[in-house]
C-alpha cells in the first residue's frame, strides 16, 4: 500500500502554516510537502521537521504572483531571470532541508507570447533547471495541470510532459502525476463517458517516467471517496508497478481536515 504524505498548503489550514507540521505528525504522517514554503525561513522549517520527525518530500519552484493569477513562469520569455532566481531559491531550500525533489509549474503564456515562443522558453528553462538540480542530487518534477481549473495552462497531459522530457534530453526530470488533474484531462474523454481504468492504464504505461504522485478526488478536489476516482484500484496499480515514492494528499478537505482523513484507516491498518 502507498505511503501517504500531507500537503501542508491544502491540509490543516485551520491553523497557520507553522503549526501544520505538528498537526500532520499528530495525524500519523511521516512526510509532508509544501507548495511554496518561502513564507517561512529555512531554519524555521528545519526545526519543525526535526521536532516532529518529518521528512519534506516536495516543494515547488516559486511560481510568480499567485494572487494576481500567475501559475508558474517557466514558459514566459519575459521572466527568464526571475525563473533562474526561482530555481536558485528553491534549490537552496531543498538542499538545506534534504528535500529530494522540486516541482515546476510551466505556467500560462501571456497573450502577447505565441506558442512557439512559449515552448522555446520552456525548453531553455527546463534544461537549465534539469542540469542545476542534477548537480545537487535533486530530482526535477514537471506537472501537467487541467485546463478547466486553470485555463491556458501550458502543460496539460501526461504524454505531453513525457514527450518533452525525452525530446529535450532532460535526464534528471520526471512527470509529476496528479490524479485529480489527469482524471479531468484524461479520464473522461470518450463522448463524455468515463473511460474505465484510464488513470491506471496511464500509470502502468508511464510508471518509469513518474517521479511523484498526488491525489484528490473529482469533482471538487476533495478527499478520496467524495467523487468518481477508484482509489483502491489506483493504489493497487501503484503496488503492481512498484512505485515506492510518497503519495501526497493534495486535496481541499470537505469538512475539518482530521475528519477528512478517515478514508485512510483501511490502508494504514493493512500495512
Amino acid at each position: 500500500m502507498p505511503r501517504f504524505s500531507a500537503n501542508l498548503s491544502l491540509l490543516f489550514t485551520e491553523v497557520p502554516l507553522l503549526e501544520r507540521f505538528r498537526e500532520a505528525a499528530s495525524s500519523g504522517f511521516k512526510a509532508v510537502e509544501i507548495q511554496f514554503p518561502y513564507e517561512l525561513d529555512i531554519d524555521t522549517i528545519s526545526d519543525q521537521l526535526q521536532r516532529y520527525d518529518l521528512q519534506l518530500d516536495l516543494i515547488n519552484f516559486p511560481a510568480g504572483d499567485w494572487q494576481t493569477g500567475d501559475r508558474g513562469i517557466a514558459c514566459d520569455p519575459n521572466r527568464k531571470q526571475e525563473f533562474i532566481d526561482a530555481v536558485d531559491q528553491a534549490t537552496s531550500y531543498a538542499k538545506a532541508l534534504q528535500c529530494p525533489q522540486i516541482n515546476c509549474l510551466a505556467g500560462i503564456p501571456p497573450e502577447s507570447v505565441d506558442q512557439d515562443q512559449a515552448l522555446s522558453t520552456l525548453r531553455e528553462n527546463l534544461q537549465y533547471a534539469d542540469q542545476k538540480l542534477g548537480q545537487d542530487g535533486i530530482r526535477l518534477n514537471i506537472e501537467a495541470i487541467n485546463t478547466e481549473d486553470v485555463p491556458g495552462f501550458f502543460l496539460h497531459h501526461s504524454d505531453q510532459v513525457v514527450a518533452l522530457i525525452q525530446q529535450w534530453g532532460l535526464s534528471n526530470s520526471y512527470l509529476q502525476y496528479d490524479a485529480y488533474h489527469m482524471q479531468i484531462m484524461e479520464g473522461a474523454l470518450m463522448e463524455g463517458a468515463l473511460i474505465e481504468g484510464a488513470l491506471i492504464e496511464t500509470i502502468r504505461r508511464l510508471s518509469d517516467k513518474i517521479g511523484h504522485i498526488q491525489i484528490a478526488d473529482t469533482p471538487g478536489r476533495h478527499q478520496p471517496g467524495t467523487g468518481t476516482i477508484d482509489f483502491p484500484n489506483l493504489f493497487k496499480a501503484l503496488d503492481i508497478v512498484g512505485y515506492t515514492g510518497w503519495v501526497a494528499l493534495e486535496y481541499n478537505p470537505l469538512g475539518e481536515t482530521k475528519s477528512s482523513l478517515d478514508w485512510m484507516n483501511a490502508y494504514v491498518k493493512s500495512q
